[in-house]
């Protein structure tokens, strides 16, 4: 397979496109699309950003264009095309099992990645960060929150998830996608989940449980009416955890005021949090 030089990321300062494909995918290429400061250096902090449903990779990234110059970010949004990762299995779910529900080898869970492609980045000198971050926005919300969940955070700094329409909640007895009981976590593994810096922004007007977009099955209700409340429910839960196991909680909510499903007012709200995090983790 063909290395992809990712120097294209950072031709110039803006918009920049690039066909990339995952050691591990063969076969299956996404697009990467970067929003580059007019400063940018090796030792610009990176940040991959999370589309939803609509695979809009491009989109998201212009939500962060006029953003990453006052944040000093590299923003990276790897666009998975729904013809190349169909359905909720291959994005939301980390195409963690197969049509018959047998679980898949780690090395081709889409979780990971952001963190080859970060090593990529290292590796070709664009980055000399050691850490990364991460932020994704309702369906890209669910990818990030499950992904660190499942133990895909050895180099990150601070990872965000943003009106997540499901969440998988902090319990071993609730099957997963609802809950991470079925998967290799085990007390410890909770505990030290529990314990790493995750952020949750909730749009307090993100509560039209009518959208073709919400999901609405019985176990997702199960977690609130809506995305607002699904957020809280997944913070408390995190909260009450923490307080059975004896360990700390490092989980934050923060409530974006009259801001519903909208992608571009979200990473505005995140930008400056995740910019602190990542910039104070290169200290």
């Amino acid at each position: 397979m063909t290395v992809t030089d990712l120097g294209s990321l950072v031709a110039r300062a803006g918009a920049n496109d690039v066909l990339y494909e995952d050691v591990c995918l063969p076969g299956r290429p996404l697009f990467l699309r970067s929003a580059c400061p007019q400063n940018f250096s090796p030792s610009t902090p990176v940040l991959f950003v999370h589309h939803g449903d609509l695979r809009n990779g491009g989109e998201f990234r212009d939500f962060w264009r006029p953003l990453v110059d006052e944040a000093q970010l590299l923003v990276i949004t790897p666009e998975f095309s729904s013809t190349v990762y169909p359905g909720t299995g291959w994005y939301n779910l980390g195409n963690r099992v197969d049509a018959d529900g047998r679980v898949k080898p780690r090395e081709e869970w889409t979780y990971g990645v952001p963190g080859r492609l970060f090593v990529a980045l290292r590796t070709q000198g664009i980055t000399r960060c050691r850490r990364y971050g991460l932020f994704g926005h309702s369906s890209g919300g669910q990818f990030v929150h499950r992904m660190i969940s499942l133990g895909f955070r050895d180099a990150v700094a601070a990872a965000a998830t943003a009106n997540a329409g499901t969440y998988t909640m902090p319990d071993l007895d609730v099957a997963f996608p609802y809950g991470l009981g079925g998967t290799e976590l085990d007390d410890a593994a909770l505990r030290a989940l529990l314990a790493f810096r995750l952020t949750v922004f909730a749009g307090t007007a993100d509560v039209d449980a009518a959208s073709p977009h919400f999901p609405n099955d019985v176990a997702a209700m199960r977690q609130g009416p809506t995305r607002f409340a699904r957020a809280h429910a997944y913070i408390a839960a995190a909260r009450d955890a923490a307080k059975r196991y004896g360990g700390p909680c490092a989980w934050t909510i923060i409530d974006v005021a009259d801001v519903g499903h909208d992608g571009r007012h979200m990473s505005e709200a995140a930008a400056p949090v995740l910019a602190a995090a990542l910039h104070a983790a290169e200290v």
